[in-house]
């Protein structure tokens, strides 16, 4: 396992950035629409943390990889299907957002028509790097075809979570299952598959990071301004969105995204790399919402919530 140090993340990093400009570069072809190219690389790079696949190929080392293509596959395919659902998530229709990554959206720089066949290609590219990697490795491939499938398609994917907003009611917790939770979780599960283990023990890692990451960008969306986000701040009240910050207060929020953190550090299984992984997730915890950064002024009125510093993401 190469995670427990700086160095090694950033070996990780490299490895999706390469598998990505791949699997791009299978695309790019001078027969290609070049507006099409150049809006599909202006979602995908510069990419955010990538933490999605940095998760599959960690579990995957985890349970001995032994096919690195297939597992660099599915890591690709996660960040793919991610980057997609972004592409979509800003277009008018939705949050009508100008900005992602600190970078014009894509409907900002490319147009409505582009942008809304971008996420499209993006999907299906996401499904060919599967099919390219996973014809070397037919026995693994129903099942992380399948995971992937359910981490992003109805009824309970991130497709799904979408849909929710467009409800009039939804549970938090159910929204945020949906909306993050389910791509996390296919994240391990497809790192497990990937290297012909068992998936299932790591589901609840998957289940608690989900839920985490979505209550600390509710606090994020709350407390930071567009500069420090990279992208439009104040969505969900703008938009009537669930929000763990709007329902718990920002110290309530921030309580319960340390408890997720927490449950997630127990829920890694018993493998060699147990330790690294649980060392992994609090730094990651600490990276999300700094101990620090949380300040809790005296003189704020009786029930106001704690103040955020800008976090680093």
């Amino acid at each position: 396992m190469t995670v427990q140090t700086a160095e090694g993340n950033m070996q990780l990093i490299s490895r999706i950035e390469q598998a990505l400009e791949h699997q791009m570069a299978s695309c790019d072809r001078p027969d290609a629409p070049p507006r099409l190219m150049r809006a599909l690389r202006h979602a995908v790079f510069p990419g955010g943390a990538r933490i999605r696949p940095q998760l599959c190929l960690a579990v995957a080392a985890a349970c001995g990889e032994d096919a690195p293509e297939l597992t660099d596959a599915a890591a690709v395919a996660i960040e793919l299907l991610h980057c997609a659902s972004l592409v979509h998530d800003d277009m008018p229709c939705f949050d009508d957002a100008d900005s992602r990554r600190g970078l014009p959206s894509v409907h900002r720089q490319y147009g409505e028509p582009l942008a809304l066949l971008a996420g499209d290609a993006l999907i299906v590219m996401a499904y060919q790097s599967m099919a390219r990697a996973g014809a070397r490795h037919p026995t693994r491939l129903a099942s992380l075809l399948q995971t992937l499938c359910d981490g992003v398609g109805a009824p309970r994917g991130i497709v799904a979570g979408q849909a929710w907003e467009c409800e009039s009611h939804v549970a938090l917790g159910q929204y945020q299952r949906a909306k993050t939770g389910a791509l996390f979780v296919a994240s391990t599960r497809a790192g497990a598959l990937a290297a012909g283990a068992d998936p299932q023990p790591w589901q609840a890692l998957g289940e608690h990071l989900g839920e985490a990451y979505q209550v600390a960008d509710d606090i994020r969306d709350v407390m930071l301004n567009a500069d420090a986000l990279g992208k439009p701040a104040g969505q969900d009240v703008q938009h009537g969105r669930p929000s763990a910050a709007a329902a718990m207060g920002i110290e309530g929020a921030v309580a319960h995204f340390r408890a997720l953190m927490d449950a997630a550090v127990i829920s890694i299984p018993d493998c060699p790399a147990r330790a690294v992984l649980q060392r992994i997730v609090r730094l990651e915890s600490e990276r999300l919402i700094p101990s620090d950064r949380v300040d809790r002024q005296p003189s704020a009125a009786a029930g106001e919530p704690a103040r955020v510093l800008p976090l680093a993401i």
